[in-house]
């Protein structure tokens, strides 16, 4: 099973990957966790990419379909992998139809995580995470014993920059601009199953997994 999982961020498309990953084996390819890895050991494709990212620039496409047809050709991946934040355009779906028909593969499965902006922005917004050990609280929904104080070790809780309103409103704009048309994409390749993000991790979790079935 080769798997897409789609989704605004906040949706739950991590959470879930790791799920899946430890439920079937299925490994969790992340563009960044693979840039990082490509760096540290420093091969060709690594050092191209830390020069895009030490300039601050956007690391091209074919690199970073490089690295995934890399890391794809490796063991642990013969079953089946899990995309979480790839492709984010429809030009490098696109490319990554192309690179999967060159090993002979194909995308069996796009899972579109659907909620709406006010609801993202309500869920992360309310997120707190602890500057010690980084346990995660919510103010809504899973309150610390002690205001503003983990409850694991007691360190400070904090707002990470990236929960911010503001911050939350630019990232969705992005995706709704640069990702979100590969809805249409992979609908008209009949490959998209769309599920409800709004529900409980574990009613997300049941429902993907009766899709895969």
């Amino acid at each position: 099973m080769i798997l897409l999982l789609l989704g605004p961020p906040g949706s739950g498309k991590g959470t879930q990957a790791k799920k899946l990953s430890a439920e079937h084996g299925w490994p969790q390819l992340s563009t960044g966790d693979m840039l990082r890895s490509a760096i540290a050991r420093g091969t060709s494709l690594g050092e191209r990419a830390k020069t895009y990212m030490d300039q601050g620039a956007l690391v091209p496409d074919e690199v970073v379909i490089g690295l995934i047809e890399e890391r794809i050709k490796e063991k642990d991946c013969t079953q089946g992998f899990i995309l979480d934040g790839f492709p984010r355009n429809v030009a490098q779906a696109e490319e990554l139809d192309r690179m999967l028909g060159r090993q002979g593969r194909r995308l069996d499965q796009v899972v579109l995580f659907e909620i709406s902006d006010p609801e993202l922005i309500e869920r992360l917004s309310g997120r707190r995470t602890c500057e010690k050990c980084s346990s995660m609280y919510h103010l809504l929904h899973s309150m610390p014993r002690q205001d503003q104080v983990c409850d694991q070790c007691h360190g400070r809780l904090l707002q990470r920059s990236d929960d911010q309103p503001d911050v939350i409103r630019r990232r969705l704009g992005v995706y709704h601009q640069q990702t979100e048309p590969l809805v249409g994409f992979y609908r008209g390749q009949k490959k998209l199953v769309s599920l409800d993000a709004r529900v409980s991790p574990s009613a997300v979790a049941e429902a993907l997994n009766q899709s895969l079935n």
